[in-house]
C-alpha cells in the first residue's frame, strides 16, 4: 500500500521514458534510510523522494528505490524476507566514486564496510560497503 499522499514529481511513464541502458530498481525497507546512504556514502543526487519511491542519479547512472510496502502486487514480493541480506552475489559498482572517501563516510555514519579500499589486479581501486538493506556497493576508480 502506497504511503505517498501527494502527486509524484512526474508521472511514472514520463520518468521511465528518460531511462536507457542498464537501470537498477532496488527494493528497500525504508526509502529515507536508503537515500541517506546514497547521499552520505556514495555522494549521489536524489532527484526525487517520497515514502514509496526515490529516483537517484550519480556517476552517469540512474537507479530507482522502491519501498517494500509499495510492491504488494509485484512478483518479487513473496521472496522479500523481513530479515536477511538482499542481493547476495550481486555487486553494484559505481565507477568514478572514490572508494577511500566512500569508506570514510560509511564508517563515520555507522554503515558496514566489508572491505576497505584496495588496489586490485584488474586496475581498479575499490571498497565493498553494505547499505542498510544489505546491498553490496563497490565504489571504484581506475588507478
Amino acid at each position: 500500500m502506497k504511503k505517498r499522499t501527494s502527486d509524484p514529481w512526474k508521472p511514472a511513464p514520463d520518468y521511465a521514458a528518460e531511462l536507457s541502458g542498464l537501470t537498477v530498481n532496488l527494493l528497500v525497507k525504508d526509502v529515507p534510510r536508503a537515500t541517506a546512504f546514497a547521499r552520505e556514502v556514495l555522494g549521489v543526487t536524489v532527484i526525487y523522494e517520497d515514502p514509496d519511491f526515490a529516483a537517484v542519479e550519480g556517476f552517469g547512472s540512474k537507479w530507482c528505490l522502491h519501498a517494500d510496502h509499495a510492491y504488494s502486487d509485484h512478483p518479487l514480493r513473496g521472496s522479500l524476507a523481513e530479515t536477511g541480506i538482499r542481493g547476495i552475489g550481486a555487486e553494484i559498482r559505481l565507477i568514478g566514486c572514490d572508494p577511500d572517501q566512500a569508506e570514510r563516510q560509511a564508517r563515520a555514519a555507522g554503515y558496514h564496510v566489508l572491505a576497505g579500499p584496495l588496489d586490485k589486479p584488474h586496475g581498479m581501486r575499490e571498497a565493498y560497503i553494505l547499505d542498510p538493506d544489505g546491498y553490496c556497493w563497490v565504489p571504484s576508480v581506475l588507478r
